[in-house]
């Protein structure tokens, strides 16, 4: 008897896990409650792998033998409840395309903010040294599609924290922790150590051979780092100090210090600007050189690597006014980071689907560096309460167009209009993509 997989959500987890399992040889039913995306349908009808939507047929569900829930699934999910009351195996797809990876390495790479960039530029500088590698995780294909179409010798994998929650053997070779900010707290029950717990999952099952990057200069990271029981070798980065091994910055220059390799680069040389981006290109470097990529070749990705879409993207500049699109800040600590890499007036566009913001955090840069506000979104009170004093000009929009138009008005000569939302885009938008493109569309038409 071939064994039963249900796979709960047909989107790229869901879809890239029924692949893998069929290839496997599983008996493999996909069950989403929602409408599937047509590129998902087809996909599931080529393969000839049954499936269902808009509804769950529980009787079936509960007699699988396991179960991939997809990432957006939470816990308190009738259907999910069940399935733990009856004892089935619950596991991510990350966890089941790790069954099936071979001999492949892992670097695997989480944390609040940065994550994105990260990946990106860890594959950048592993793809310029000509490493048989894919990007998977949130950005490219599953783990799993890549498993089942396409198998490589390295996956550098960005993964959520809802992606660890279900993992039981997951390893990875090399994990990146970039920052732990307070994120998705509507999913842990408001407790922030919950939310804490699953990041420090990528290295649950590490060993002393494998590798753990860490942010020295992250307070959450240093205050709970020593509560998990962390086998594998540490690896920190930092722009406080000196290390003996590690990554850290000292007079605008990055020092790349494991094993026998050292390496020195100038800050200037680095193709993405900001703070932020400098810890970005330490945890790449050292994740990198973990995974044995010569210098050389991370001094040359670093200078060659070009930013993401929708992550502080120059989009155009009209008579002198900036504009930039930063719609992957989903959370306030990304808006943080925008912000403060910002060296002109800002006229801020903020807001969307809040989950459970606490903006006090961008208190000082915005009385700092915000001209004024454009809250975009169904819900903008909490933003009001908390700027409202500092900020003398602040206006509700419906839309894109309206926030950029009301933007570009208050706008000078020489000013910056940000797009950085510091919420969730699924209020007005499909996501964070759609949110990025609708307003560099909007700037267009100005």
């Amino acid at each position: 008897m071939n064994k039963k997989l249900v796979i709960l959500g047909a989107g790229e987890s869901g879809v890239g896990t029924a692949l893998l399992a069929k290839q496997k040889g599983y008996d493999v039913f996909v069950s989403d409650g929602s409408p599937i995306k047509d590129q998902y349908r087809v996909e599931l009808q080529l393969n000839e792998i049954e499936f269902e939507e808009s509804h769950h047929s529980t009787e079936r569900i509960l007699g699988a033998d396991e179960v991939m829930k997809s990432p957006g699934i939470p816990e308190k999910n009738e259907l999910i409840k069940q399935i733990r009351a009856k004892g089935i195996n619950v596991i991510s797809e990350i966890e089941f395309a790790y069954r099936y990876k071979g001999a492949s390495k892992i670097i695997a790479i989480t944390g609040s903010n940065g994550k994105t960039t990260t990946t990106a530029l860890t594959y950048h500088i592993c793809k310029t040294a000509g490493a048989d590698c894919a990007m998977v995780g949130n950005i490219g294909f599953s783990f799993a599609k890549q498993v089942a179409i396409e198998p490589k010798e390295l996956y550098v994998a960005e993964i959520s924290s809802f992606q660890l929650d279900d993992i039981k053997t997951f390893r990875p070779d090399v994990a990146v922790l970039t920052n732990i900010t307070e994120d998705h707290l509507d999913r842990y029950d408001y407790k922030f150590e919950n939310y804490i717990s699953s990041k420090y999952r990528v290295a649950m099952n590490q060993q002393p051979d494998d590798v753990f990057i860490y942010n020295l200069d992250d307070a959450v990271t240093v205050r709970t780092i020593n509560n998990y029981p962390i086998k594998s070798t540490l690896a920190p980065i930092t722009m406080s100090k000196q290390l003996p091994q590690g990554a850290y910055l000292l007079n605008a220059k990055m020092h790349l210090k494991w094993k026998s390799e050292e390496m020195q680069m100038s800050i200037e040389d680095f193709a993405i600007k900001g703070k932020h981006n400098q810890y970005n290109s330490m945890a790449a470097s050292l994740a990198a050189t973990a995974v044995d990529i010569r210098k050389e070749k991370i001094r040359e990705a670093l200078q060659t690597f070009e930013s993401l879409e929708h992550r502080m993207e120059t989009v155009t500049t009209i008579k002198n006014v900036e504009f930039i699109n930063d719609s992957k800040a989903t959370n306030v600590n990304s808006t943080w980071f925008a912000l403060e890499s910002m060296e002109k007036p800002v006229i801020l566009i903020l807001g969307g689907v809040d989950k459970g913001n606490d903006y006090s955090l961008l208190t000082d840069l915005v009385r700092e560096k915000v001209k004024a506000i454009v809250c975009m979104g169904t819900e903008n009170r909490k933003i009001h309460e908390a700027f409202g004093d500092i900020v003398p000009l602040m206006v509700n929009t419906e839309n894109t167009k309206d926030a950029v138009q009301s933007a570009f008005h208050f706008a000078s000569k020489g000013d910056v209009v940000l797009l950085s939302p510091a919420c969730a885009s699924f209020d007005l938008f499909k996501n964070y993509e759609d949110r990025g493109n609708q307003f560099k569309q909007a700037v267009k038409e100005l």
